[in-house]
């Protein structure tokens, strides 16, 4: 005789159920952040408030909303030795507060899309650190990866043209790509030695706001230029919200939010996977930029950066030795 339970036991999600959740979490996060690089041009070009305080605004209040967090929900998390905190502190320091800075400089003097695109070079660094310094096993698609990258990278700053776009501006998403590979690879070595990656973020975002507190103390802050409100540009121009509002939507939902989205996303989906799928966020925030501010791409940009994102993807994808979380 079978037991018939009364009700259906409920159904454990499956691999492909699991799968799907993490590519949902991780598309949502991207849409935050394609968003955001909208919202944080608007801010420094409307509101007048430079590069360098908005990476600051952006880190102290991750920095607190992160720190709090675990802090209530996980306390022992935060438990540090002397060692791994030196290493935090340069995890903070010379990893998210520099990759902020130089995200915000580039935004601030190029098209969103062109510079996320250069942005995105990272993952090349990260693959070729993996094999001329960590000595990792590496497939032939690396090189392939990164003639496409530089291919379409020439064609995204239209070389021919005697670099077409602002110099500096590509000098700082050059530095993004850097400093994001460093963040990467620190985060990566860290989450290995066991590690949380919440408790990871909201050490490495304290640290990123100490330092900016040192070079620029909060009593210097320029506070009337966010009391008021600030019009949303291009095609919103007619329209304005509060300084603090925007600055809000920086922290909450263009940072720690999809940071949340994406560190939840590793349970379901492979980190390389998760990063590969990340490489959204160039489109989207290209098609973002355009609903709202009207920026424009030419034919010949559309054309290199898809070369650039494929390039990255092989890229991404040569390593065969990355971490699962």
């Amino acid at each position: 005789m079978v037991d018939t339970p009364l009700s259906p036991a409920p159904r454990a999600s499956g691999p492909e159920e699991r799968l799907l959740l993490g590519y949902a979490l991780v598309w949502t996060a991207v849409v935050g952040w394609s968003v955001n690089a909208v919202v944080s041009k608007v801010v420094l070009e409307s509101a007048g408030l430079s590069a360098f305080r908005l990476a600051e605004v952006r880190a102290t209040g991750s920095a607190l909303l992160l720190f709090a967090a675990v802090a209530i929900f996980r306390p022992a998390a935060l438990r540090v030795t002397k060692r791994e905190l030196a290493f935090l502190a340069l995890f903070g320091t010379a990893g998210l507060a520099c990759v902020q800075l130089f995200y915000f400089l580039a935004i601030e003097r190029l098209e969103i899309g062109i510079a996320l695109v250069i942005q995105y070079l990272a993952p090349v660094f990260v693959a070729l650190w993996a094999r001329f310094v960590a000595k990792e096993t590496v497939r032939r698609r690396l090189w392939v990866g990164i003639a496409l990258s530089l291919s379409g990278l020439c064609l995204v700053v239209q070389l021919w043209q005697g670099l077409a776009l602002d110099g500096a501006g590509v000098a700082a998403c050059l530095g993004a790509a850097v400093t994001y590979a460093g963040y990467v690879l620190m985060a990566e070595r860290s989450l290995r030695a066991g590690r949380d990656a919440v408790s990871l973020l909201a050490w490495g975002f304290l640290f990123a706001a100490l330092l900016w507190a040192v070079i620029q103390p909060w009593w210097s802050f320029p506070v009337g230029t966010i009391d008021g409100e600030a019009p949303l540009l291009g095609r919103l121009d007619d329209l304005s919200a509060p300084v603090p509002l925007l600055l809000a939507y920086v922290v909450v939902f263009g940072t720690v939010l999809p940071f949340v989205l994406l560190v939840t996303a590793l349970h379901h989906v492979r980190a390389t996977r998760a990063t590969v799928l990340a490489m959204l966020e160039p489109v989207l925030a290209a098609v973002v930029a355009y609903l709202w501010l009207g920026e424009e791409l030419a034919a010949i940009q559309i054309a290199g950066a898809v070369l650039v994102l494929i390039g990255v993807g092989l890229a991404q994808t040569a390593r065969t030795s990355t971490p699962s979380t």
